[in-house]
């Protein structure tokens, strides 16, 4: 059978993967794509957690796309609204007749002798192996698996009688009305559920190993609300996340450049809310500083509320073992719950999984560099895009979807059909790529590229300093190899398939 080739293939129908296609679609209009997805619809993230209170943790004047505003009320927004959002989306655009369902991707092997990726791909419930090809990959996969979350080794966990549920595996039946709930976890998922699972349950317990920066915002944007009523909608949706990015900088940067005054600040407006004789320090005095790792969101003070009215209430210290009715403490006691929730955290899975060859070689991503936050070391023709970890994902994944438009204009007008950043400066040294202290990023340190001492090749998270490096920098700089010129620039290009073919099996 025919073996279909695609000038690009996106990978991941999520919020990076219709983001990408739409702008490969305003940018480059001649080139022909695909986005391969596995799973059976589209939406990422906002389609796969299906637990109670699910929602943004950053304000979606900036979560949501810069050519698409965002025109609900509500600027901290529950999932089923972000769904729908990407939905509409893929549908104004007509990025969903795009999208092959079922479709993971296995594999992709580059050749630089045909200028293209091969990739394996399973398609369907019976795993049929297919290979198509394309010119320019681009991995919008997101970043952690998602067969399953990450859950400790708790010993004795066989002994519980009860039922125990990761967040990312929550279904329908998952029965909480009325019962007493443990909630594992400090981080944003369990800051999520807790108030959520309040309303219902008998009494919920956040258990949690060590605290968490939190930090309580309303739901809604004053200051985008008044501007939406007095200007235009696109001006003013402009305008607010301009506002919500500068904040959201100008905050990160005080708490790196001034911890103490940072907790103090942090802490004081915990303490605000549970009032002056809560246990601040036990409960939400994390021994890191503020931005080290991310901070929690708490909209409307929702968690905050649900501990003042008794609904909720949080115990630090650590699992001893499981017993048959809840868990013993390290400190001594025991917590009593019908219903577990292990909210501990998302496995990090780089690429989707997909391992990588070149010209025969395998890739072995921690031995590579990141390139402007977009590319790796030495490998050809492939974009990944991977959002901020002290901002909205949107900001950067959107960044990168630009300038991934951007190159492939420039290579087309000079007639290259390759290119890979490559570094020769020996006074550039390598690192880690984030310097958070959180056990999502520290499980996955041996998996990760590094970042180097010099740009390109910091990973900055800085939002200003990416546009005016993704959006406006040069594209020939002195990281950056373009090669592998086309026979003539005049010459029509190899299509084996239309635009909008199912995938063949190879």
């Amino acid at each position: 059978m025919e073996q279909e080739h695609w000038d690009v293939l996106i990978v991941g129908a999520g919020l990076s993967g219709v983001g990408a296609a739409c702008r490969l679609q305003k940018h480059c209009p001649a080139k022909s794509y695909a986005i391969l997805e596995s799973r059976d619809d589209l939406g990422g993230t906002w389609d796969l957690f299906r637990y109670p209170g699910v929602r943004s943790d950053s304000d979606m004047f900036t979560l949501s796309y810069s050519f698409r505003p965002w025109t609900h009320a509500k600027a901290i927004a529950g999932g089923r609204a972000i769904l729908t959002y990407i939905r509409d989306t893929a549908r104004q655009y007509g990025v969903d007749e795009k999208i092959r369902f079922g479709c993971r991707v296995r594999a992709a092997s580059w050749s630089s002798a045909d200028a293209r990726w091969t990739l394996e791909v399973e398609r369907g419930p019976e795993r049929e192996i297919v290979r198509p090809t394309c010119n320019f990959l681009v991995m919008c996969a997101g970043y952690y698996a998602y067969e399953d979350g990450y859950l400790p080794d708790f010993p004795g966990v066989e002994r519980f009688r009860g039922r125990i549920v990761h967040p990312q595996k929550w279904t329908q039946d998952v029965e909480y009305a009325g019962r007493r709930v443990l909630v594992i976890g400090s981080g944003a998922t369990a800051v999520t559920l807790v108030p959520e699972l309040a309303k219902r349950a008998a009494h919920v317990v956040m258990l949690q190993r060590s605290p968490t920066y939190m930090i309580e915002r309303p739901s809604t944007d004053g200051v985008a609300d008044a501007l939406r009523a007095t200007l235009p909608q696109r001006a003013a949706y402009r305008l607010a996340r301009w506002k919500n990015i500068l904040l959201g900088a100008y905050f990160f940067r005080f708490c790196r450049r001034s911890p103490q005054s940072a907790k103090w600040l942090l802490l004081r407006r915990v303490r605000d809310a549970l009032g002056p004789d809560y246990d601040v320090e036990t409960h939400f005095a994390p021994r890191y500083n503020p931005w080290e790792q991310r901070l929690c969101l708490v909209p409307d003070g929702d968690l905050f509320r649900a501990i003042r009215n008794g609904r909720a209430s949080v115990v630090t210290d650590r699992i001893a073992t499981f017993t048959e009715n809840g868990v013993a403490l390290s400190g001594g006691g025991e917590i009593e719950a019908d219903l577990v929730v292990a909210a501990t955290g998302l496995v990090l899975q780089p690429l989707g999984g997909v391992r990588l060859n070149v010209d025969g070689a395998d890739v072995d991503l921690a031995k590579t560099m990141i390139y402007k936050g977009a590319m790796f070391s030495d490998v050809p023709n492939l974009a990944s895009v991977f959002g901020y970890a002290n901002a909205s994902w949107t900001l950067k994944a959107d960044l990168i979807c630009r300038y991934v438009a951007r190159l492939l204009n420039y290579m087309d007008a000079r007639g290259y059909r390759q290119c890979a950043p490559h570094n020769d400066d020996p006074g550039v040294t390598t690192s880690p790529l984030v310097d958070f202290s959180s056990g999502l990023y520290r499980r996955a340190l041996d998996r990760l590229p590094k970042q180097g001492s010099k740009s390109p090749w910091r990973w900055r998270q800085n939002y200003a300093r990416d546009l005016l490096m993704l959006k406006f920098g040069a594209l020939d700089d002195v990281a950056m190899r373009f090669s592998n010129p086309s026979a003539s620039l005049a010459a029509p290009r190899d299509r084996a398939c239309a635009p909008g073919g199912a995938i063949s099996a190879g």
